[in-house]
């Protein structure tokens, strides 16, 4: 099983998904964009469970290298392409939408947007294949192979406004992520299966530049009293990837300590 998680444009929980995939026993590819922690946590992935991990900078918000990128781990990891976790994402820090710069937006649209569809459709491509004819790229026989499943880390910012902060783009980018999901859920029916997960708010790069009394606010709202771990989000991820989520499809897992209960 090759697994990719699409981190490090500052984002969310890189670490999570990868670990918990190959202490299941999954290769794993991770793609980074400018972080280089990648390459060390790739390393101690490796030694640590025993399974191939490699760790590649990819460019998510262009078509070409984003296909390039799954077709070169494809052919690298066994010829086959089992999971991929679309983990890519920026914040917005700019404030209010009218007075914030417009290309501050179309940047934020473009990694968590765009950089989401794009993984989507290159991992399809190889799943849809797969599945027709079956077999793996150099034509060996496909083992063990009934559906590809795509999980994108959404969050529950797609689900809810954020209060005191201001940043609709990033709202926004995150409920077209947990929509697509559920559109392709319905358009790869027989082939894959594509699910989302919406972590709350959680101790992560993405969250640093928040200032000490906006997070005591939104701490008074999480009906748990606090931010969550990466390590909580681990569960998720593996059921979503596991064939134990065989037949579900076309969802979203929230994790945020019970924010968006109320």
């Amino acid at each position: 099983m090759a697994s990719m998680s699409t981190g490090a444009f500052n984002h969310d929980n890189m670490e999570a998904p990868a670990s918990k995939l190959a202490e299941a026993g999954a290769n794993v590819a991770i793609w980074y964009n400018s972080n280089k922690k990648a390459l060390d946590e790739a390393a101690n992935i490796e030694k640590t469970y025993g399974v191939k991990c490699k760790a590649y900078q990819v460019n998510v918000t262009t078509w070409e290298t984003v296909q390039a990128g799954v077709d070169e781990i494809v052919k690298e990891f066994n010829g086959r392409l089992d999971v991929f976790v679309a983990n890519s994402g920026i914040a917005w820090e700019d404030g209010s939408f009218i007075d914030g710069p417009l290309d501050t937006m179309q940047k934020v649209l473009k990694v968590n947007l765009d950089g989401t569809l794009f993984c989507a459709r290159a991992a399809a491509l190889h799943w849809r294949r797969q599945k027709q004819e079956g077999t793996t790229v150099d034509g060996q026989p496909l083992e063990n192979f009934t559906y590809g499943s795509f999980i994108a880390t959404a969050s529950m910012s797609g689900h809810i406004v954020n209060i005191p902060q201001q940043q609709m783009v990033y709202n926004a980018s995150k409920a077209a992520v947990i929509h697509a999901c559920r559109s392709l859920a319905v358009e790869w029916v027989g082939f894959a299966r594509a699910n989302t997960i919406s972590p709350g708010y959680i101790k992560t790069d993405i969250s640093a530049f928040i200032p000490a009394e906006t997070k005591k606010i939104f701490k008074d709202r999480i009906p748990m009293g606090r931010e969550g771990e990466p390590e909580e989000l681990k569960g998720a991820y593996l059921y979503l990837a596991s064939d134990a989520a065989s037949y579900t499809t076309g969802i979203d897992i929230i994790v945020d300590g019970g924010y968006c209960a109320p």
